[in-house]
């Protein structure tokens, strides 16, 4: 959805360890089982010959934020050879001149080069944890390109903080455009890690804090950010500078890069986001909401199953996340489309295992 001079050898090596070690975290070895199975089930289902993910049920097309799901998901698992076909075709064919991912590829060639910063966020952390699963320096070399970037030509200022933009598009100097969902804390500090870099860590927080306080008590898939002076307000769309906002098909994924690794703030705002979810059965769990919480409409898709299982973990309900999560599978089980089966496989690699923590 538009709608992610160090010693590499025995830094490399402690990396093994400290990333994707593939153990489920507080699930026992099923969660890590279904996790893998998930992940392999998505690679299986939309890669084709030469390592294109296609969006079968978008007429066969391709977007950057597909590339980077499916080098997440071979990582992950540790396919290399998957990860390398993956990552050839991306290089070959969705990535630009600035080191970022170009959003759309149709009928044989990019047709819109757009970055998303949810594509190149992804693509940096498939990237880190690949470099340490298989042992390469290359990989850690190119994260960090795509990191250097993404803090280039995907954050800005506003007022006294740092703020992760949709886009290089995103910045309309008086305001700038903000995908809450594109916020990946777990990715930036990582990338601050490995570079040494603090301003990654700066756009985490600050971004972090913009996302919290846009929940009322759901984020929207899309706000606005005054340059002036920071505040950040709910808006309809990309392209709207007002509006009230909607928790559609994006927003859910906020719930899920906010819940790994939550601090006491983030957690409080998971569990007012858990509110709008909490006493209504998986099944009967809407994909729209209002910010509000109030449920639109009568579809249903699994990112939003996927979502409010992040906000269960966040809280600490690891019963609801659980169940939450097999509902989502058999959601896409029984109407599979490529996001529902990406954020199926990313959800539970995300909140059940470690196996998509980045080197540290």
């Amino acid at each position: 959805m538009r709608a992610m001079g160090l010693i590499l050898v025995s830094v490399l090596g402690l990396c093994v360890a400290a990333c994707g070690s593939g153990q489920a975290s507080g699930s026992g070895s099923r969660a890590d089982t279904l996790a893998t199975d998930a992940a392999n089930a998505f690679l299986k289902t939309y890669t084709t010959d030469g390592g294109r993910i296609q969006r079968t049920d978008q007429g066969g097309d391709t977007v950057g934020e597909g590339q980077a799901y499916g080098m997440l998901a071979a990582a992950a698992v540790g396919n290399e050879q998957s990860f390398n076909e993956i990552w050839t075709w991306t290089r070959q064919h969705m990535m630009n001149s600035d080191g970022l991912l170009a959003f759309r590829w149709t009928g044989g060639k990019v047709v819109d080069r757009t970055p998303a910063a949810d594509a190149d966020l992804d693509a940096a952390r498939a990237l880190l944890v690949a470099s340490c699963r298989f042992g390469r320096s290359d990989l850690r070399s190119a994260a960090i390109r795509i990191g250097d970037a993404v803090l280039a030509l995907e954050t800005a200022r506003a007022g006294s903080g740092d703020v992760l933009l949709a886009g290089p598009w995103a910045n309309m100097r008086s305001y700038l455009v903000l995908d809450p969902s594109y916020v990946d804390p777990t990715t930036l500090n990582a990338l601050a890690r490995v570079t040494g870099n603090a301003q990654f860590s700066a756009v985490a927080e600050d971004s972090s804090r913009l996302v919290e306080n846009l929940m009322a008590p759901l984020p929207p898939d899309w706000a606005v950010v005054k340059t002036a002076g920071g505040q950040s307000t709910p808006v309809s769309g990309p392209d709207a500078t007002s509006g009230p906002g909607m928790f559609t098909y994006d927003a859910p994924r906020a719930l899920v890069r906010l819940a790994v690794n939550a601090d006491a703030a983030a957690r409080s705002a998971e569990a007012r986001a858990w509110s709008s979810f909490k006493a209504t059965r998986p099944q009967d769990i809407v994909a729209e909401h209002q910010l509000s919480g109030a449920a639109v409409g009568n579809l249903h898709h699994p990112i939003t199953l996927v979502g409010a299982a992040g906000a269960a973990k966040a809280i600490g309900d690891e019963s609801a996340m659980t169940t939450l999560l097999n509902v989502a599978g058999e959601l896409d089980k029984q109407h599979p489309t490529y996001y529902g089966g990406a954020w199926v496989a990313l959800g539970r690699l995300l909140l059940t295992t470690d196996r998509l923590q980045p080197c540290t």
